[in-house]
């Protein structure tokens, strides 16, 4: 079974910076499509960015050019490094393993909040 632990969300300024981590256990890190997804009150939780195991990665467009995922196989650790951020990034932000569209797991979940 895979355990997906999140960690590095907090309280930031706008334009300030955050850098989330996901660390996988018990699992097969290497052959998962890993994500991250973020659900904010009253919404729906939506894709924000995942990585395949070859290293490509995939935007939500309303982030793109302000965040930047990435892997640690060494780690089994899965990074979302977060720039600029905006009120309206704020959310509750979910680690995801998939395998092609199948989840395989998601973790606890980590609050980002920005505000002044």
């Amino acid at each position: 079974q895979v355990q997906l632990v999140e960690s590095g969300g907090g309280l930031v300024q706008p334009g300030g910076s955050l850098r989330l981590s996901c660390t996988a256990s018990g699992g097969e890190f290497r052959s998962y499509i890993m994500g991250w997804y973020r659900q904010a009150p009253g919404n729906q939780r939506e894709l924000v960015a995942d990585i395949t195991r070859l290293g490509v990665e995939n935007y939500n467009s309303r982030v793109k050019g302000r965040f930047t995922i990435s892997r640690d196989g060494s780690k089994n650790t899965v990074y979302l490094q977060m720039y600029l951020l905006k009120p309206e990034d704020t959310a509750v932000y979910y680690c995801n393993a998939k395998v092609g569209t199948q989840d395989i797991s998601w973790g606890q979940g980590t609050q980002v909040t920005v505000s002044s």
